[in-house]
This record gives structure tokens, C-alpha cells and sequence, in this order.
């Protein structure tokens, strides 16, 4: 069964076959793409040191707020990422909200991204938030029918300073 776990040396391989993977295709979330596989191979401690350069207890650079990182695996296979964020800022309301995530493409239109959330949600829980914000550009159907699965409300659909294309806003009471 599919579980959230830290960011770990365990999973190198396959994260890193990830990455390729969503490269080759040139889809993935955040900076996927511009991440250089070989600098992660070879220094794969640094990089998972820099995945929890948020994470609670850190001091935080102007602008950011605390996050944590997770990664949804089955056994030892890479399946996908979570990063939940335990606050808010102004721009987190407007675009990104409490939870973001991904799914290796080789592993999509499978449920993971839906499973992936819904277990993030718990996690949410766990950390005492009880209404998260999650968003989706407009034209990403399967977000939001991942989205809608696990309860979210549409709160605004449109245009925000700094976002590229549409979005649209979810709440999720926990």
C-alpha cells in the first residue's frame, strides 16, 4: 500500500528515474524540470538536506513559511511528492495554498495523485490545520477531479498577479 514517507536516500534510484521521466516528458510541478539529474546523483545528501531547508524548527528566509516534504512511495518505487504547508502567506493564498503535489507521469491517471492527497489531508489533520487551500491552473482537468475526490470547494476561479494561466481555488474542510 501506498504511504507518505520522508524524502530518503532509499528511494535515489527511482526518484531520480522519476525526474528523467518527467524531464523527457516536460511535465512536472515546481522545478522538476530544471533540475540537473547528475548534480542529484551525486550528491543526493545535499539535495535531500535542501528538500527540508522548510521544514519546522528552521529559520526561514523572508517571504517563505514552514513546509514539509513528503514523498508517496510503495515499497522501495518513488510514486510521487506531497509538500504541505502549515501557513499561509499572501501569496500562498493566492496560488499554491496548504498542499501541492506530483506524480511521476509512469505513475498517473492510476489514483495515486488522489490517494496522495487524501493522505496528505490526514496529515493536515495531524498537524491541527482544520480548512486547507488547495489550487489548480484551469486547464488541469485531472487536478481537479483529484481535487473535487477529496472534498475540495471552489472558492474562485481566474487570473492572479504572477500566475501564468487560470486558477482555481479549493477549500478542504478537514
Amino acid at each position: 500500500m501506498p504511504e507518505l514517507v520522508p524524502p530518503s536516500e532509499r528511494y535515489k534510484d527511482s526518484f531520480l528515474a522519476a525526474v528523467r521521466e518527467a524531464q523527457e516528458e516536460g511535465s512536472g510541478l515546481g522545478d522538476t524540470l530544471s533540475w540537473d539529474v547528475a548534480a542529484l546523483e551525486a550528491d543526493f545528501p545535499a539535495f535531500l538536506e535542501s528538500l527540508r531547508r522548510f521544514e519546522p524548527g528552521r529559520e526561514l528566509p523572508e517571504g517563505y513559511v514552514h513546509s514539509e516534504p513528503l514523498w508517496l512511495v510503495e515499497g522501495d518505487r518513488y510514486l510521487g511528492r506531497v509538500s504541505i504547508r502549515h501557513t499561509l502567506n499572501q501569496r500562498l493564498r493566492e496560488f499554491g495554498g496548504h498542499i501541492g503535489y506530483e506524480v511521476r507521469p509512469s505513475a498517473r491517471r492510476q489514483g495515486y495523485a488522489t490517494l496522495a492527497l487524501r493522505l496528505a489531508l490526514e496529515r493536515a489533520r495531524e498537524l491541527g490545520l482544520t480548512r486547507v487551500l488547495v489550487t489548480c491552473d484551469v486547464d488541469n482537468p485531472g487536478s481537479r477531479r483529484v481535487i473535487e475526490a477529496n472534498g475540495g470547494v471552489l472558492e474562485f476561479e481566474g487570473r492572479v498577479p504572477d500566475h501564468p494561466s487560470p486558477l482555481r481555488r479549493y477549500w478542504i474542510t478537514l
